[in-house]
């Protein structure tokens, strides 16, 4: 049975506003209903076409009264964070993330309408270590970085979603667990670390970066839309880069600094309000996270059109990234500023 009302949640991101606007510009959906704390972005508002927004906030139990008076058959959830770019309030992140799902799983489970729920999950759920699989499959155990991170409240969120299977076993559900988005429009942690003219990695660690291009993951949260695609599926880019080969690829500077020294940049960049590097983002690039997509291509039926190199070079272009003048003065006085952490961080210890 196809799409008829459609509510999206999370409009007010760069995916979610874009999914919006896709979506009201298809004839085939009577209604489509956005909804967000904060409007979608300028570009988006002019191209919504029979699709409306609707400020709300997905944490207030109004949210049933939204989908229950609009008679929505299909929710598509893409409102869920795993790395925010910039420093955030951790909190409120967290409450949309873990509160908000919960509340609007709940209107879900009350309407008898509600026959479809496309949920935009993350990769994160997998973790990242020394002794984490070198491909996660879908089956693979959900093994978060830190135990209150970002990731950690995916893995929440995909609980709740589960239980509402149980409970709800009519409703189509499809859980798309999305590798690092990049691309030369949307704005993600590692859009902003590949942009740095000085990229610190950690000593001796080299990742293996899986992508996704931002309009793969729209394609796919499109058709996980308009047709019925039950299950859980890791949608990622074909192929990998390693840390290395992406800096050298977006011309910046790679600085390699000891890992008890990681935190004090991090802090130092997420203070400057350049990039906010959680726990679970510096493993990452400590130790990679790959996913295999085959269930993406043979059961969704989707096949990426950006391979993870393609899309790296899309994201540098797009962005109109020049190679580093004097890279080598900048690496400088990026390793003064790393001793400096250090010697702060050795007297604090003391």
């Amino acid at each position: 049975m196809p799409s008829n009302i459609v509510l999206v949640t999370g409009v007010g991101g760069e995916l979610g506003g874009k999914l919006l606007a896709r979506l009201g510009n298809n004839p085939r959906f009577e209604r489509v209903i956005g909804v967000d704390t904060t409007p979608p972005q300028k570009s988006v508002l002019r191209r919504l076409g029979r699709a409306e927004f609707v400020r709300a906030d997905i944490r207030n139990p109004l949210i049933a009264k939204v989908i229950s008076t609009a008679k929505v058959d299909t929710v598509v959830h893409a409102s869920c964070t795993a790395h925010p770019a910039g420093p955030g309030r951790r909190t409120a992140i967290k409450e949309v993330n873990v509160i908000g799902t919960m509340r609007l799983l709940a209107a879900c489970q009350r309407s008898p309408l509600v026959r479809k729920l496309v949920v935009k999950s993350t990769a994160a759920v997998y973790g990242a270590g020394a002794r984490s699989q070198a491909v996660f499959t879908e089956d693979s155990e959900l093994i978060p970085a830190s135990s209150s991170g970002y990731a950690k409240d995916a893995v929440e969120m995909e609980g709740y979603v589960r239980g509402l299977s149980r409970r709800r076993p009519d409703i189509t559900v499809t859980m798309a667990r999305f590798s690092n988005l990049i691309g030369p429009e949307v704005d993600t942690v590692l859009a902003r670390y590949f942009a740095l003219p000085v990229v610190p990695t950690v000593l001796g660690y080299d990742a293996r970066i899986q992508l996704l291009h931002s309009a793969d993951a729209l394609a796919v949260l499109e058709q996980a839309t308009l047709e019925d695609k039950p299950g859980v599926f890791n949608v990622g880019s074909d192929g990998v880069l390693t840390l290395s080969q992406a800096i050298r690829r977006a011309g910046r500077v790679e600085l390699p600094v000891p890992s008890g020294v990681v935190p004090s940049v991090s802090k130092v960049l997420r203070g400057a309000r350049v990039v906010d590097f959680s726990a679970d983002q510096v493993r990452l690039l400590n130790f990679g996270r790959v996913v295999d997509t085959t269930r993406l291509k043979r059961d969704f039926g989707y096949t990426p059109r950006w391979t993870t190199r393609e899309a790296f070079d899309d994201y540098v272009q797009g962005r109109g990234l020049r190679p580093v003048v004097d890279g080598r003065s900048l690496a400088g006085l990026a390793g003064k500023m790393v001793v400096a952490a250090a010697t702060g961080q050795a007297a604090r210890n003391q």
